[in-house]
C-alpha cells in the first residue's frame, strides 16, 4: 500500500508537550519524518528530548536557514508523510506561510492542524476585547552598527498608528540564540518603548498603560498591568513574555485588568 505523501503543519500550543491537540498527536504518530523549528517561538515547559519522549518519535530540529533559505527536506514530502512542528499555532508566522506556498508550488499536498496561540490567549488572559487589536509588531533587541547602538523605531510607529485608531497593540518580544540564548522580558520591552519615545517628536499619552504576560499556558502564568514607566521595572519571572499596549479601555476591560492583572487605579483612569 502506497504511503500518504504530504506536509502537515502542526501547532504545538503555548507551553509544553501536552498542549498539542489529539489530532496533532495522531498526525505526529503517523508521520514518516518529523521536523521542528523553534526560532520563531518555542515551548518553555519542555525540551526537544521531552517532545521526543512524549511522541515516541525522532524529531529533527531545523535551523533558520534550513527553513527559510534551503529547505532541502521538503523534497521528502513528495514521497513521504512529513510533519512540521511549530510552537503556538501553525501559520501565525509568515515564515510558515512562505514555507507552505513553496511546498504547494512543488506539487506537495499540505494540511494544517491548529493549536492554541498567544495571539488568542492574550485576550483571554487580560480581558481585552479581541476585535479591538490592530497591527502587531515585534520589539527587537538593540544592536551595534559602526559602533553606534541602534534601537529600531518600527515598533513605536506601529504603536502610534494603532493608538490613533483606538486599537490595542500586541508587541512580540525578541528571541535570540546567537551568540547566546536570551529572551526579551516585558520590562525590557517597556523600557525600549520609552527609549524610542524619548527620541520621537510624537509622544505617547501621559501614563500610557502596558500589560506584561509571562509563561502563557503554564500553571504559573503571570499577567501584570501598569504604566509603562513602572512596568519597565517589574519582574515577571522566566520566559516567554509578551507586551500589550492597550488603547482607550472599555469599562469592562478596565475592570478585567483591575481583577486579573492587579492594575493600580491611577493606571486605569480615563476608561470609557
Amino acid at each position: 500500500m502506497k504511503r500518504l505523501a504530504m506536509l502537515t503543519f502542526i501547532g504545538l500550543g503555548l507551553f509544553d508537550e501536552r498542549d498539542i491537540s489529539v489530532k496533532g498527536r495522531e498526525a505526529v504518530a503517523a508521520a514518516d519524518m518529523v521536523y521542528a523549528e523553534f526560532y520563531t517561538s518555542r515551548l518553555m515547559g519542555t525540551s526537544l528530548a521531552g517532545l521526543e519522549k512524549f511522541h515516541g518519535k525522532k524529531i529533527h530540529l531545523l535551523t533558520r536557514s534550513q527553513v527559510e533559505v534551503e529547505p532541502f527536506w521538503l523534497e521528502q514530502a513528495k514521497e513521504m508523510d512529513v510533519a512540521f512542528l511549530v510552537g503556538g499555532d501553525a501559520m501565525v508566522s509568515t515564515t510558515h506561510l512562505d514555507l507552505r506556498l513553496r511546498a504547494m508550488l512543488m506539487g506537495i499536498k499540505t494540511r494544517l492542524i491548529h493549536s492554541s496561540s498567544i495571539v488568542t490567549a492574550v485576550s483571554g488572559l487580560s480581558g481585552l476585547q479581541n476585535y479591538r487589536f490592530g497591527r502587531s509588531t515585534t520589539i527587537p533587541f538593540p544592536y551595534l552598527a559602526r559602533g553606534k547602538r541602534i534601537v529600531p523605531e518600527t515598533p513605536y510607529r506601529v504603536l502610534q498608528e494603532n493608538l490613533a485608531r483606538n486599537l490595542h497593540t500586541m508587541l512580540f518580544l525578541d528571541i535570540q540564540r546567537d551568540p547566546v540564548e536570551r529572551y526579551m522580558t516585558a520590562g525590557q520591552g517597556a523600557a525600549l518603548l520609552l527609549e524610542m519615545e524619548s527620541e520621537a517628536e510624537d509622544k505617547l499619552p501621559p501614563g500610557t498603560l502596558g500589560i506584561g504576560i509571562a509563561r502563557a499556558g503554564s500553571d504559573d502564568a503571570v499577567i501584570r498591568a501598569d504604566r509603562l514607566s513602572r512596568l519597565k521595572d517589574c519582574d515577571l519571572g522566566g520566559p516567554l513574555h509578551i507586551l500589550v499596549v492597550p488603547a482607550r479601555l472599555h469599562f469592562m476591560e478596565a475592570e478585567a485588568l483591575r481583577v486579573l492583572a492587579a492594575a493600580p487605579e491611577d493606571a486605569l483612569m480615563g476608561a470609557d
